[in-house]
C-alpha cells in the first residue's frame, strides 16, 4: 500500500465497516511505519481490473505480529481473496521474524473466524466492547508461526 491507495482503501473501509471505519490519519500513521530499514508494518492492496478490491496490514513488535486490518470487497467474498491477503500477511510475519501472530475479530463475524481457523489461529480470549460505537466484543485469536510447508495451501483465480 502506498499513499495514493489511501483514498480507495477508505472508500472500501467505509462500505464494509460504516460504524467503526479507520480514519485517513490512522492509515497514514500505519504507512509511516512501513518503509525503511526499521519498518514494523506491512500493508498491501489487491486490485482487479484497476479497481481496489482488498487490503490488509500487519504490525510487528518484538517477535509478535498483529493483523491490524484485512478486508475484501463484498463481490470478492468466496473467491479466496481473504486467504491470499492473509497468506501475504503471514509471510510478512515470517520476514519480521515473528514467533506468533495475533488478531481481533468481531464475535459476530463467523466468516472471518472460519478463515482464521483454517490458517491455524486459535481463540485465546475476548476484548469486551472492543468495536465502537456498536460496543461489539472482539474474539482474540493467536497463531504460532509455521514453516511455509506447514501452512494451508491457497487456491485462487
Amino acid at each position: 500500500m502506498r499513499w495514493w491507495d489511501i483514498a480507495p482503501v477508505l472508500e472500501l473501509e467505509h462500505r464494509l465497516f460504516p460504524e467503526d471505519a479507520w480514519s485517513h490519519g490512522m492509515f497514514w500513521s500505519e504507512l509511516a511505519h512501513a518503509r525503511g530499514p526499521r519498518a514494523t508494518r506491512r500493508y498491501l492492496v489487491a486490485e482487479l481490473a484497476g479497481r481496489l478490491v482488498g487490503y490488509a496490514g500487519l504490525a510487528a513488535v518484538d517477535g509478535t505480529g498483529d493483523v491490524q486490518t484485512i478486508a475484501a470487497a463484498r463481490d470478492q467474498w468466496g473467491t479466496g481473496l481473504g486467504a491470499r491477503l492473509l497468506t501475504e500477511l503471514l509471510g510478512a510475519a515470517t520476514d519480521f521474524e515473528c514467533h506468533e501472530v495475533l488478531l481481533e475479530v468481531r464475535v459476530d463475524n463467523l466468516r472471518a473466524q472460519r478463515l482464521y481457523e483454517r490458517f491455524g489461529f486459535e481463540p485465546i480470549g475476548f476484548r469486551r466492547g472492543y468495536y465502537q460505537p456498536g460496543n461489539v466484543d472482539a474474539l482474540v485469536m493467536r497463531r504460532t508461526t509455521q514453516t511455509s510447508s506447514e501452512a494451508p495451501s491457497v487456491q485462487g483465480t
